[in-house]
């Protein structure tokens, strides 16, 4: 049995469980986080002594934490040779665009842009400061346009962690107040991503739970 600690509103959780859901996996799911709690327990810190989510235990295994650790090892242990090559060479590639999206991408999306939106009062919110995360932000996906424009997928033509890395943001970046760049490649891809039942399960959820003064 597979079992994840992180609540559902999570962008890191909703990457890991997307990806459990395209390989056919049923995991358990505790809520752990947020609204929820449970991050400073002493179960949790023996568990991740960060205190942060998404955790995964696959049976009686030692915990695993950070999303792409979590993602890599599902890809290893569950996947097929074209989401996870067994060539390293190959295998590289899909690992250094997983790596791209979520050191440039996910990092220059979630607590820039997104936070100063969805979890931002809208008189506290810093309009320059969002303007200029989103201009850098804008440099990255110009090279996600480039290659999209060429290829059906992040790494080449198969689906691979690294489309969860990219793909799991997609929908807050498209679904928020925001000015957005002319990148038609990635719209189409956003709406490629749409239409698979794991990523409206898992991530286009909704996340008024985060908004200030929510219950």
């Amino acid at each position: 049995m597979i079992t994840v600690w992180g609540r559902a509103t999570s962008s890191n959780v909703q990457a890991v469980m997307w990806c459990l859901a395209e390989l056919g996996l049923e995991p358990v799911r505790h809520d752990a986080g947020h609204v929820h709690g449970g991050l400073d327990t002493p179960d949790f810190l023996a568990m991740n002594p960060n205190g942060t989510i998404p955790v995964l235990r696959d049976g009686t295994g030692d915990a695993i934490w950070e999303t792409g650790a979590i993602l890599r090892y599902l890809a290893a242990c569950y996947g097929d040779a074209h989401f996870w090559p067994a060539d390293p060479a190959a295998r590289a590639q899909v690992d250094k665009w997983a790596e791209w999206a979520k050191i440039n991408v996910v990092t220059g999306f979630v607590r820039p842009v997104f936070w100063r939106v969805a979890k931002t009062a809208p008189a506290d919110r810093d309009p320059v400061a969002i303007a200029a995360a989103l201009r850098a932000l804008d440099r990255f996906l110009a090279v996600a346009e480039d290659r999209l424009a060429a290829h059906d997928f992040l790494a080449g033509e198969s689906f691979t962690p690294a489309d969860i890395q990219f793909g799991h943001v997609l929908w807050r970046y498209y679904d928020i107040d925001i000015p957005r760049g002319d990148f038609p490649a990635i719209r189409r891809y956003y709406e490629r991503l749409a239409a698979r039942p794991a990523y409206r399960a898992h991530v286009m959820i909704p996340y008024d739970s985060l908004a200030p003064g929510a219950a």
